[in-house]
């Protein structure tokens, strides 16, 4: 069974931090890029990051750059995306996806697999 299990959100003031944690099985992790997506309420799913299965390339949504880094330990099966200088407006439900192939990183129909989120809320 294919599972990915997203850990790791809360409650954090603006400013903080987080680490989310995403630990897949059931498939082979070292063949599928890794991407982190939120869902802000009462607004679409948005791609924020990914990282690639082959060199570790790694992609960042303009709104997200240069304050969440996305890592992977393939050895571990796990993903990892750290939040740091958080804004309310990164509030939101988080999820992990995985790729096989994709037309480009932040094409969410291209992922083939989904967790099931974890919630982060940044109060300011």
């Amino acid at each position: 069974e294919v599972q990915l299990v997203e850990s790791g959100g809360g409650l954090v003031q603006a400013g903080g931090s987080l680490r989310l944690s995403c630990v897949a099985s059931g498939f082979a992790f070292d063949d599928y890029a890794i991407g982190w997506f939120r869902q802000a309420p009462g607004k679409e799913r948005e791609a924020i990051s990914c990282i690639t299965s082959t060199d570790g390339t790694t992609y960042y949504a303009k709104s997200v750059e240069g304050r969440f880094t996305i890592s992977r330990d393939n050895a571990k099966n796990t993903a990892h995306l750290q939040m740091n200088n958080l804004k309310p407006e990164d509030t939101g439900v988080y999820y992990c996806a995985a790729v096989g192939w994709a037309t480009s990183w932040d094409e969410e129909n291209d992922y083939d697999y989904w967790g099931q989120g974890t919630q982060v809320t940044v109060s300011s």
